[in-house]
């Protein structure tokens, strides 16, 4: 058999795994719980990829910690310039004294694993990828896609501008998304103030843009994984959000790329952790930076779980490009101008690790 040949067929094989995967509805979690002791080769990833796993020196310190307390107060000021310090410096920070209560947390992260861990028979029924209810469970977001799948498995739930349907939300975790959804919603717009401030903009320019109104809520499950050192949990990618607000437990495994190093993001009790989105870099004309991050396969005996919320622009329609205040003969416009809907539909259509939407758009 030719090389030709040899790879089409490869690709065939691959293909026809994929589907029987996706047609079974089983997710990871159902292969684990199947008696699977080691992976099958659809989630097996190139050594280039598997290479830059390992670490290379020293690690540098972790994403800055910014304490929200005081806002109200000639605190203010301060706390807006730390913001905006690590969104240009990091493209990530946690927040700590951020006023969302830490029973809201652990039953949100509680009963978001608790949909997870339900048999595959009830989770099966809402497996898809598109949902016009706004709820949809899947493992891997780009798994038609990408050149190899990751370990994990995720619910998404729609919660702006309108709720998803409120019978199609899981029972188990129903009324604790409804609360979270409230608690990030004011977050949200407490964020997008602060760093709308660091552009030298007005509090609200963000929010009137309706930059809060549209959110997905995922929640990520990271199960046990029998060759951690042959997957990954999430490869590297941008957020095509304005902004990410995340919330994890203490299992840990998130890495934030910085220069050339990857940057393990160690849990904090208590903390969430925030992202910069490629929509917002672009519009303060690469003032703030989205940075590239992943999850490293779970090896841990216990699940790994996060629940990330991604902020959108609900308008997609009007024109998104570079802030006019913030562009200069001496800093020209990065990007050009765009719809968010062509934005977003770049970002489904394309492999995780392949979305640095940024380059799509530049001027």
């Amino acid at each position: 058999m030719g090389v030709t040949n040899a790879n089409e067929q490869k690709a065939l094989d691959k293909a026809q795994e994929v589907r029987q995967f996706e047609d079974s509805k089983l997710g990871v979690k159902g292969l684990l719980d199947s008696g699977l002791t080691s992976l099958p080769p659809l989630f097996i990833h190139p050594p280039n990829v598997l290479s830059s796993l390992k670490p290379v020196g020293a690690k540098p310190k972790s994403i800055p910690t910014v304490d929200l307390s005081g806002l109200d107060s000639d605190r203010r000021p301060s706390v807006v310039e730390e913001v905006a310090s690590a969104a240009r410096e990091f493209g990530f920070f946690q927040i700590v004294n951020h006023s969302v209560p830490t029973e809201v947390l652990d039953q949100t992260i509680a009963a978001l694993k608790a949909f997870h861990e339900q048999p595959t028979e009830a989770k099966a029924r809402i497996y898809r990828r598109e949902s016009e209810t706004g709820v949809a469970f899947f493992s891997n977001v780009d798994l038609l896609h990408s050149k190899a799948a990751s370990w994990r498995d995720t619910l998404i739930i729609r919660s702006g501008p309108k709720l998803a349907d409120l019978e199609e939300i899981p029972e188990v975790c129903r009324n604790e998304v409804i609360e979270w959804n409230q608690q990030v919603q004011r977050l949200g717009g407490l964020l997008l103030g602060l760093l709308s401030e660091g552009l030298g903009l007005g509090a609200s320019t963000l929010q009137n843009l309706t930059c809060l109104e549209k959110r997905n809520i995922a929640g990520h499950y990271y199960p046990s994984c029998p060759q951690p050192d042959l997957t990954i949990g999430l490869t590297s990618h941008t957020d095509p959000s304005v902004i990410t607000v995340l919330l994890q437990d203490q299992i840990g495994g998130l890495q934030v790329k910085h220069g050339d190093e990857w940057v393990d993001v160690t849990p904090i009790p208590g903390a969430l952790i925030v992202n910069i989105g490629d929509l917002l870099q672009i519009m303060s004309n690469d003032e703030y930076k989205s940075v590239d991050h992943r999850v490293l396969a779970n090896a841990s005996r216990e699940p790994r779980m996060s629940v990330a919320v991604f902020y959108y622009p609900s308008d997609c329609e009007s024109l998104f490009g570079p802030f006019p205040e913030l562009v200069s003969p001496e800093k020209p416009a990065v990007y050009r101008q765009f719809k968010v809907g062509d934005f977003l539909k770049t970002f489904f259509t394309n492999e995780l690790d392949e979305k640095s939407l940024k380059n799509y758009f530049r001027a």
